[in-house]
């Protein structure tokens, strides 16, 4: 599986001709936006102006956490793409995929709303990705529901979501092998949000940076804690 960000909340996740397209933002975070497909050159030795060609698949899921424009700019998907946008049981070309309640602030959304949890089962691994989380601690329900986890996509940004130091808790909470942080101050990002510091200190783990990742069920951590930062 290769996993790639591009800033906010988004990611992208590649499995055997499968893409998953989650929270896709609008250009006006001042971010540039993920294409609604993944594009290849046609070949290794294609020069630059060949037209490229899309995936087989395209990005054929597409996980929106909740209804904001940093989140759910979905425009130019096709009809066929399978689009989740909240709570409930779902499988697509062998992906399975749970969606579980939470809410986007520490009020019971009455501030900002609710948020889905996601959990996505491929490749033998489980991956949770916590949206815009609010909540400073998840409830003894949703840690149940949560279960154990491979890898983590936690906000940390704080005003809109949990910051640093409840995203090291909930971190606590879950103890999962690998930790993504997402939801943070970069370059050119127009939101006002903290950077990844805060984080970073809390959590006292050192981050290995990447501008990919590729894991598979047999490399992931199985003693010590694995925190992946991205370069943008």
């Amino acid at each position: 599986m290769t996993i790639t960000w591009y800033g906010q909340s988004c990611f992208r996740l590649e499995s055997k001709g499968t893409s998953i397209l989650i929270d896709p933002f609008s250009k006006e975070i001042g971010l540039r936006p993920p294409r609604i497909y993944p594009v290849r050159s046609q070949s290794p030795g294609a020069i630059a102006d060949t037209p490229a060609y899309r995936t087989s698949n395209g990005a054929s899921i597409f996980l929106v956490t909740h209804e904001h424009y940093d989140h759910n700019n979905i425009e130019g998907a096709p009809a066929e793409s399978f689009i989740i946008r909240g709570p409930g049981e779902y499988e697509k070309s062998g992906v399975y995929i749970e969606g579980i309640a939470s809410y986007h602030d520490n009020t019971q959304g009455t501030e900002r709303g609710l948020n889905t949890i996601y959990l996505i089962r491929m490749e033998d691994m489980k991956l949770c990705h916590l949206g815009d989380l609010g909540q400073t601690k998840l409830t003894d329900e949703q840690v149940e529901q949560i279960g154990d986890v491979d890898v983590l996509f936690i906000p940390i940004g704080g005003k809109y979501t949990i910051d640093g130091k409840e995203a090291a808790g909930v971190v606590k909470q879950i103890e999962p092998k690998i930790i993504i942080p997402m939801h943070y101050k970069v370059s050119g990002l127009d939101i006002d949000i903290d950077g990844p510091q805060k984080f970073l200190k809390e959590v006292g783990i050192k981050s290995e940076e990447t501008e990919t990742l590729k894991i598979t069920a047999k490399n992931l951590p199985t003693e010590e804690i694995k925190l992946i930062t991205f370069k943008l």
